[in-house]
């Protein structure tokens, strides 16, 4: 296992310590710990939400060789764990739970706060493995799992999708769509009419990092843009070449409208 991915979005704390500005993004390996709450000179945590409802020290994510786990530390406040892709699944982390395995592979951590309103975060889980079906019967030691396993529900398949279908649709020669490009194109979908481009950068960073273990271009490290627009190019090419994303998956995309159309769309 890689790792986990936590997101804190824009306006909803501070990480370190400093203000989160346009969001925070931390990478926690196996073994690693990451603490919420409003934390304080004495209390120091990784991930500050700034909402007096909330415990100096709230609870922590410990991540393990094979899942993570989430710790409530509060004495009076359930915490909800949310799977933002299973049509409102959720389960509910009681005060003082230690160590609660989190099944989802995407989760929304939802603490409640003194005005009705709720303070979030999400994590993206590691990898979940799948044993081919075709070696299920064999032993453990002599089975296949896939090389790359991808949810086609969940919404970063959504945002693979989108980066692939230009190239898809045969209009060549394309760039690989931008983050402001793909919001635009899945807005229109029931699951990202509240999509942002901060979500899309980390469903991106998820598919190469987590699902596709693709590493940033060599000679990219002082240019962001740069590095960015490779890992989209790699990740994309990758997808096309081993059939991770093929025609039929465009159907999973809302229907293009006006200029951006073309007539072979609609002769279908």
């Amino acid at each position: 296992m890689s790792g986990i991915v936590v997101h804190l979005p824009q306006g909803s704390g501070e990480a370190g310590g400093e203000p989160t500005g346009g969001g925070v993004t931390l990478r926690l390996g196996p073994g690693e710990v990451a603490r919420f709450g409003r934390g304080s000179a004495r209390t120091p945590v990784e991930l500050r939400l700034t909402d007096a409802a909330i415990s100096r020290l709230a609870g922590e994510i410990r991540v393990t060789d094979d899942h993570w786990q989430l710790s409530n530390h509060s004495t009076t406040q359930s915490y909800l764990v949310e799977n933002p892709e299973g049509a409102g699944e959720y389960f509910r982390v009681p005060p003082r739970r230690a160590g609660a395995p989190i099944p989802f592979e995407f989760s929304r951590i939802v603490l409640p706060t003194r005005h009705g309103t709720t303070v979030s975060f999400q994590v993206y889980a590691p990898d979940h493995v799948y044993l081919d079906p075709d070696g299920a019967g064999g032993a453990w030691g002599s089975r296949t799992v896939t090389a790359y396993s991808l949810d086609e529900t969940a919404a970063y398949f959504l945002v693979l999708v989108a980066l692939c279908e230009p190239r898809l649709r045969d209009e060549s020669p394309v760039a690989v769509p931008t983050t402001p490009q793909i919001v635009e194109r899945l807005r229109g979908h029931p699951a990202c009419g509240r999509l942002t481009a901060r979500a899309v950068s980390s469903h991106i960073d998820y598919l190469a990092e987590e699902k596709m273990r693709i590493s940033a271009p060599a000679g990219a490290e002082s240019r962001r843009e740069a590095r960015r627009n490779g890992k989209r190019e790699t990740i994309v090419g990758l997808a096309l070449r081993f059939g991770l994303v093929r025609e039929d998956h465009l159907a999973l995309l809302p229907p293009r409208t006006g200029a951006g159309a073309p007539a072979r769309d609609t002769a279908r």
